[in-house]
């Protein structure tokens, strides 16, 4: 079957990626842990310029999750250590490019030189309007649901007054619209604690390709299937068609 061209199809208008699969990469090179995170960078760049390529507006990717202050100390130094040179480097080219860096995440828990790098690259890009790049970082759904809670809590909001537009306006990011798809590197199928609320109604896309071997043409594949489906929300075809 002919592919549409892609002014003919749905593009979701926000993706996220679960970036799994650097460690195996780099083991099944015979390589160290931290070569896989270093060609995982590369898998960011590709993807990022296929995604403002194809009409994506807004992309978040889980950079750097709440689990992860649990590997290894010295992964874990290496992967700040990346963070901290890489982002900066970037900031300027995906300036240029309209993109706008923006950080969601507890990045009060992260070292004060990474934190300032991170911050730094989100004022560089913080007029770019062609895409939103949503870093995660030391991030987990279930913190950035406890914490909107405790937000709504010191708000006084009385319990009828809480609704599910009013939760959603105090996650980390209100105005972000929820991911139409998530995707997932490395064959794993699970959420792994990411966006636990704005998943709700998400497709999903799983691939065995390991991060840092997924590049734009894997995106593109992503991307066919997803316009492949009818999202119907709960409701069916018929009820669809009338709408």
């Amino acid at each position: 079957m002919a592919r549409k061209p892609s002014s003919e199809r749905a593009v979701p208008r926000h993706v996220a990626i679960i970036m799994d699969g650097n460690g195996r990469w780099a083991s099944g090179r015979l390589l160290g842990r931290v070569r896989g995170h270093v060609a995982g960078i590369e898998a960011v760049r590709k993807v990022v310029r296929a995604a403002k390529n194809s009409g994506v507006r807004y992309l978040t990717l889980f950079t750097f999750s709440s689990e992860n202050w649990k590997r290894p100390r010295a992964e874990v130094e290496a992967l700040m250590g990346l963070m901290e040179t890489q982002i900066l480097k970037e900031a300027e080219t995906l300036r240029k490019e309209g993109v706008r860096i923006r950080l969601i995440g507890a990045l009060e828990d992260l070292p004060a030189t990474v934190r300032e790098a991170v911050q730094k690259a989100a004022e560089i890009t913080k007029e770019c309007e062609t895409m939103d790049l949503i870093l995660a970082i030391s991030y987990g759904g279930r913190r950035e649901i406890l914490d909107a809670a405790r937000k709504i809590a010191a708000l006084g909001l009385k319990p009828e007054e809480i609704t599910e537009e009013s939760f959603s306006q105090n996650l980390y990011a209100p105005d972000v619209p929820d991911p139409d798809l998530i995707i997932r590197t490395s064959g794993e199928r699970r959420l792994s604690n990411f966006l636990l609320w704005q998943a709700a109604y998400s497709e999903f896309y799983v691939t065995e390709v390991l991060w840092p071997d997924f590049d734009g043409g894997e995106f593109e594949k992503a991307l066919e299937d997803y316009a492949s489906r009818e999202r119907r929300f709960g409701k069916t075809s018929e009820q669809l068609a009338g709408a």
